[in-house]
């Protein structure tokens, strides 16, 4: 599919230009007490801005000078120490601003089925070879200096800025705010709650009103790390966003897009306070596709992660619900769905909570595995659930005889009553046709399962 660009530079004035992008002598030739007077001039050309998409062949030479500065501030950074002075650090601030943060267009991607993430080329930021460098030195001044990260972040107006830009459709400008933002989160302790707060609002947008946004994965990946370093006991707001942000994300359409992350981040938590497990599968039970075979497969998959982790106490408590989901999974039509779902009989230590606690397993599961041996249209999933019922019989063999002599009689109960309906019916047809007006009423057509009326 062919690639699209947006681009929302905007060439100041040509004036402007024009009279700035002179070109200046390299930095290191300049004596060392003209240096700093040097890079701010450097500085303040590179806030010039060009229009990248209307006419990419416009000012070609100034924008060959303004890359050039770029690459150069980058490179001396780089190769000297301690030569970013307190004047220099609101001149790169500005630049920095200027570059990267801008109101972004409408988004050219759709929302529906013309859209697909995962196989559809993203859209490009047609300036990025531009809007690239300046935020490579930008980068470096967090890392390396706390006073220009003072500068950077003085009130929150640039880590706000940086939120917003999470929803660029460029994935390269994207993956460079996550590294900006997450070290800017490293470095200030007094941030860190606006930032949680500020990406919890762009998660609650998300979720509740818009379902679009570029940069679900990132923010996620961030706070994977996040999570990573919260200390215990965990706090009451870090378990109200796992409850009321990360598990109301699994309900969203484009929920593939950032899965992984989002899997992550949830096991995260759980290895951090075993208690939050049962509302945790509870709420992804609660959130459980219906109609959408890949999306199911996806909750197998971050729910074998969580089973990976979790504590035995923990199991017993969400063990019925669970299995009663499973044994769903099992009996779905769509094969990979059962498939996965028995793919569980493959993981030891899935097998020993099984183990534990076969009374009230083999009970619910037994039903799903033994009719869908013979009746699932798909030979793999026969050999599947072959395996798990020779797992459950050699795990506790009188369970197992029990609960197929109970399945047994089950179905000659059920097959009794559908015996007795249909009696029924024929009775009632029987009683119909000694009406002496059975002439005007409607003509019974016997079946052997149904009845069927037809008017004349």
């Amino acid at each position: 599919k062919k690639k699209l660009t947006q681009g929302s530079r905007l060439i100041l004035s040509t004036g402007r230009s024009f009279a700035v992008l002179f070109i200046v002598s390299p930095i290191p030739d300049a004596p060392p007490m003209d240096r700093e007077e040097l890079f701010v001039q450097k500085l303040r050309q590179c806030c010039v801005l060009f229009d990248f998409v209307t006419d990419p062949l416009s000012d070609l030479k100034y924008k060959e000078v303004k890359r050039a500065g770029l690459n150069e501030m980058v490179e001396y950074i780089t190769h000297n120490r301690d030569v970013v002075t307190e004047a220099i650090y609101p001149e790169a601030v500005i630049m920095f601003s200027i570059n990267l943060f801008r109101t972004l267009p409408p988004s050219s991607n759709p929302t529906g089925a013309e859209f697909d993430p995962e196989e559809d080329e993203p859209t490009l930021e047609a300036a990025w070879p531009h809007l690239q460098v300046p935020i490579e030195p930008s980068i470096r001044l967090v890392t390396n200096n706390l006073d220009a990260c003072k500068h950077m972040t003085s009130g929150h107006l640039i880590p706000f800025q940086l939120l917003e830009l999470f929803d660029s459709e460029d994935p390269r400008e994207r993956d460079f705010l996550k590294t900006i933002l997450h070290r800017i989160y490293g470095k200030f302790l007094g941030l860190r709650a606006y930032v949680r707060r500020q990406i919890n609002n762009i998660f609650y947008r998300f979720i509740y009103e818009t379902e679009h946004h570029n940069g679900i994965a990132e923010l996620l990946e961030i706070l994977g790390s996040i999570i990573n370093g919260f200390a215990l006991p965990l706090k009451e707001e870090h378990k109200m966003f796992l409850i009321r942000v990360l598990l109301p994300l699994h309900k969203v359409k484009s929920l593939s897009v950032y899965h992984p992350q989002l899997a992550y981040c949830v096991v995260q938590f759980l290895e951090k306070d075993s208690s939050l497990t049962e509302p945790v599968i509870m709420g992804l039970l609660k959130f459980w596709p219906k109609t959408h075979s890949p999306k199911e497969v996806m909750f197998l998959n971050e729910l074998e992660e969580i089973l990976d982790v979790i504590e035995p106490s923990e199991f017993v408590k969400v063990m019925e619900p669970l299995f009663r989901q499973l044994a769903k999974c099992v009996s779905s039509p769509h094969f990979q769905v059962a498939e996965r779902a028995l793919y569980y009989w493959n993981n030891e230590y899935i097998m020993s909570l099984i183990s534990d606690n076969a009374a009230k397993i083999l009970p619910i599961m037994f039903p799903a595995l033994y009719k869908n041996s013979k009746s699932h249209w798909n030979k793999t999933i026969h050999g599947l659930i072959y395996n798990a019922l020779k797992l459950f019989m050699e795990m506790n063999q009188k369970l197992f005889d029990d609960c197929t002599q109970q399945y047994k009689a089950e179905k000659q109960k059920e097959k009794y009553k559908l015996k007795e309906r249909e009696e029924m019916w024929y009775k009632i047809e029987a009683l119909a046709k000694q009406n002496p007006q059975v002439n005007t009423l409607p003509l019974a057509i016997k079946s052997s399962k149904f009845n069927f009326f037809i008017f004349k």
